[in-house]
């Protein structure tokens, strides 16, 4: 069987999130995986540097989960999620209640990040109405903040060209993102800057506190290229949007499950929000899945307000919703997490990733670099006014080395497989600094 598609095939499909012209020019096949690698349709291995797209944490084809989802298939394929239920749907919720923080027992499933995110946001205007504050509706985001491709995602997402060709979506309003030129270099969290959260003030005081339902936010970006926040600055949030009335939504779509060294990042940061927005690592990126963690005060909100035993409280969910397969695989990839101890590993191993990657501090084109936990971002200089060309061309190098990191914008990110030894990060960066000393 081919291992490159015919020119129909490379005509048919419009790539999401891509540079057609350019990869269809050239394709770059990714043909097989295993552990932390990945394997080519020229037969060679190639380290995954960003496990996949966040989301392979535990590395590629575990055949704990494989087997899971082989089983669920023989057993129970599809089931409908309104108005029925099936075991693993409810099993998995009672299992995400309990590892989650707080008081965030009530599980809502969906199917991506982009899909908790707009159902986080829903739930949280819809709280408000249901509460007798239907005033309560704007939402308010953060510069670079990632939060899907949806429209609402487009909307209280902070990343400019994921918004410009769309033109005005729902209403929202930012605050500024964290990074300060002063910071460049740090490792780990800034130890001063906590006060921006209070930007937020201002936005209140725009806006009132009786129109504002939700804040939302990364623990810490990951497609903007990891800006990670300052020591204190997310307690802060919290305190003003408690002090204030407005939910605090974490969209954890990347630092859920362990990326950060912590289960949640809410735990690395110890932080309780109101509701937390999870996918990807959830089913180490094997099945399309996600979930939205809310506090157990909103969900009795609707209940209480629900009118008849039979009327339905939330008219909000996907017809995938708690997917039979992707429970199964959920449940699996929780079970390895737990079995392995890949979480700890990842804060025991976070310490030597963080030498590793600032040891290239000083490189040409090098302008940031910043890390927490299993994450790292790069900051590379524009070239003529392109802030794109470089990380792009460093990238595809690095492809040619055996080595796939993500680009985006003027940045070079990286998302290691929770089970990456230290040879391998010594290999990494080791590359990373020959190509990057090749960049024009």
């Amino acid at each position: 069987m081919s291992t490159q598609p015919t020119q129909a095939g490379l005509d048919a499909y419009w790539m999401p999130y891509s540079s057609n012209r350019e990869f269809k020019a050239n394709p770059r096949m990714i043909t097989g995986a295993e552990g932390a690698y990945y394997m080519d349709d020229r037969g060679r291995r190639i380290f995954d540097g960003l496990s996949g797209l966040w989301t392979c944490g535990a590395g590629h084809n575990r055949t704990e989960i494989s087997s899971a989802i082989s089983k669920q298939l023989g057993e129970l394929d599809y089931a409908p999620a309104f108005q029925f239920g099936h075991n693993k749907a409810f099993e998995l919720a009672e299992r995400l209640a309990a590892m989650a923080p707080g008081d965030l027992n009530r599980v809502f499933y969906v199917n991506s990040g982009s899909e908790a995110a707009d159902t986080a946001t829903k739930i949280a205007r819809a709280y408000w109405r249901q509460s007798g504050q239907p005033n309560k509706t704007r939402l308010i985001g953060r510069a670079k903040g990632y939060h899907g491709a949806s429209w609402g995602g487009i909307s209280f997402g902070g990343i400019g060209n994921n918004r410009k060709l769309w033109g005005h979506a729902l209403d929202a309003d930012h605050i500024h993102h964290t990074w300060r030129p002063e910071q460049a270099f740090t490792q780990g969290s800034p130890e001063d800057g906590a006060e921006r959260a209070d930007e937020l003030l201002d936005r209140i005081a725009l806006h009132d506190a009786s129109n504002i339902a939700a804040v939302i936010v990364e623990p810490f970006s990951g497609s903007a290229g990891v800006i990670i926040p300052p020591v204190g600055y997310l307690k802060r949030l919290r305190e003003i949007c408690t002090e204030h009335n407005i939910l605090l939504i974490f969209d954890e779509v990347i630092t859920g499950f362990g990326r950060a060294g912590a289960t949640f990042g809410a735990d690395a940061f110890d932080v309780v929000p109101d509701m937390i927005c999870c996918a990807k690592q959830i089913t180490n990126g094997v099945i399309p899945m996600g979930a939205v963690l809310i506090k157990d005060e909103i969900y009795r909100a609707f209940m209480e307000a629900g009118g008849a035993e039979h009327n339905i409280e939330l008219p909000h969910g996907y017809t995938y919703s708690g997917h039979p397969v992707a429970c199964a695989a959920a449940l699996a990839t929780l079970d390895l997490l737990e079995r392995d101890q890949l979480i700890p590993r990842v804060a025991e191993m976070a310490p030597y990733f963080e030498q590793a990657i600032h040891s290239l501090k000083g490189l040409a084109h090098i302008l940031d670099i910043r890390n927490y936990g299993f994450a790292a971002g790069l900051s590379i200089a524009h070239k003529d006014g392109d802030p794109a060309i470089r990380p792009y061309k460093i990238a595809m190098d690095l492809w040619e080395k055996g080595f796939y990191v993500r680009y985006g914008g003027d940045t070079l990110q990286l998302g290691l497989p929770f089970i990456t030894e230290s040879h391998e990060i010594d290999s990494l960066i080791n590359a990373m600094g020959e190509s990057i000393k090749n960049a024009e």
